[in-house]
């Protein structure tokens, strides 16, 4: 086993108010673990066609092997367009049938889970019978698995998440689709004791859950920890679930403490929202400098 970090699921072009950016929730995270220094690489699939050819170039020239990343003769590249409201709260209408819909679990794709520390995938790659069918045999081999839940309208389905809950480790939700799950589940209203529960009834290690502005949440081997969150003025919220998952993912992986890993993902969430796009320019230098510009709320 290596010390490598394999995100699965969807690349895809944001169209957004400022312009497209290259996305995806599990690209996202790959991105900013990368900014952070880990060892990541991410299988998905774009089509052959010229936003795909420019995504690959883009996961390139951030320092992101792409060898496992996937052409489609038939689909094209995926596409999001993003409204953000007076809020900076993201909407979107995301096509489909779209490459991602079709990852495929190769060998390629194993060998490289089967060796990596960890996978992290989400539930909307899970949309599409074939990439499904594909995460579901990347999580069989995987060492530790990361669910991060992305609940979108019309692509919600109870069946699909308690299946990816039951196969993963590690769980990161917002408030928003904790509610949700708590609905379908039938947890408590309490947050701390939804994630309480909901770790224990699927066995998982961890539960982060991000409360936006509010701050964030961590259920570990049970013990909850709390942080308010930092005050940040909000340009746009488009990746920042996905910045708070990185955090979190970094710290785990170099031991630091329950505190250290839900201070630090809401840190990292924070910063996100103050940028542009959802894969904001990322160094540990530039986080230590916003540190010591924001305050805890």
């Amino acid at each position: 086993m290596n010390d490598e970090i394999i995100c699965v699921g969807e690349i895809l072009w944001d169209s957004l108010p400022s312009g497209l950016f290259l996305g995806g929730a599990p690209y996202n995270v790959a991105h900013d673990l990368r900014a952070l220094g880990c060892a990541v690489r991410v299988i998905s699939r774009v089509g052959r066609d010229f936003l795909g050819e420019e995504a690959i170039r883009r996961v390139e020239k951030g320092g992101i092997p792409t060898e496992l990343i996937q052409i489609d003769d038939t689909h094209q590249t995926g596409f999001v367009e993003v409204v953000v409201d007076e809020k900076g709260e993201p909407s979107y209408r995301i096509c489909e049938p779209v490459a991602w819909d079709s990852i495929e679990a190769n060998e390629a794709a194993l060998r490289a889970v089967r060796k990596a520390e960890m996978i992290v995938f989400g539930t909307l790659a899970c949309r599409g019978e074939v990439s499904r069918r594909a995460v579901y045999g990347l999580a069989d081999e995987a060492t530790l698995n990361v669910l991060d839940v992305n609940l979108r309208t019309g692509f919600d389905s109870k069946d699909i998440v308690e299946h990816l809950l039951d196969k993963a480790d590690i769980v990161k939700v917002n408030a928003s689709e904790l509610g949700v799950i708590g609905r379908w589940f039938g947890l408590p209203s309490r947050d701390e004791d939804a994630a309480a529960v909901l770790g224990k009834k699927f066995s998982l290690r961890i539960v982060a859950v991000s409360f936006g502005a509010s701050g964030g949440g961590l259920w570990h081997d049970g013990r909850w920890t709390r942080h308010p969150g930092f005050k940040a003025e909000v340009v746009n919220s488009v990746g920042a679930g996905d910045a708070f998952l990185a955090g979190l993912l970094t710290t785990f992986t170099r031991g630091g403490r329950d505190e250290e890993m839900i201070e630090n993902a809401n840190l990292l969430g924070a910063y996100a929202v103050t940028q542009p796009g959802g894969t904001p320019e990322i160094s540990p230098g530039l986080l230590d400098a916003f540190r010591r510009r924001v305050s805890v709320i």
